[in-house]
């Protein structure tokens, strides 16, 4: 466990280092890694409409992914499938469409963690199926436990 911690840290220190190597000054911003199983197919569409967006994502892979979700403070009821990593240290859990993820990055959040999606709501990003729709919220993680919401999504 404690080598997984030390990848991270590397691995958010390489990219932290590429992206001042190459003058961009957002990337930090725009960086995410999502930690995932290695065969979960909807958090690899969810991560192919990250990077659609404009999004640079890296990812690891985990057989279990319960000590990043207590590392990184995500309660339970908050938990989906795939936890993503800014280099600022903020997560963002589940199916987030990119638009509010951007949109939280561009903020100031002082008392947050991130943002999530709990559950897998049909129609979300990576959840796609056919025309199916379930609508869903996506909540703001604060550091004391509590959350709001964020974003209402109510429709595709």
């Amino acid at each position: 466990m404690i080598k997984n911690y030390i990848y991270i840290f590397f691995l958010s220190l390489t990219v932290l280092v590429t992206a001042s190597d190459h003058g961009v000054s957002n990337m930090a911003e725009e960086t995410l890694l999502t930690h995932k199983t290695p065969t979960c197919g909807c958090c690899k569409e969810w991560i192919k409409h990250l990077k659609k967006d404009g999004f640079n994502t890296y990812t690891q892979d985990h057989e279990n992914l319960e000590d990043i979700k207590e590392m990184y403070g995500i309660k339970p009821k908050y938990r989906s499938c795939h936890t993503a990593v800014s280099n600022d240290g903020y997560v963002f859990e589940g199916h987030i469409p990119s638009k509010y993820i951007s949109k939280f990055l561009s903020e100031e959040h002082p008392d947050a963690i991130g943002l999530s999606v709990p559950g897998m709501p049909l129609g979300s990003p990576g959840m796609e199926v056919g025309d199916r729709f379930m609508p869903y919220d996506v909540l703001i993680l604060f550091k004391d436990g509590s959350s709001k919401v964020f974003a209402e999504v109510r429709q595709k």
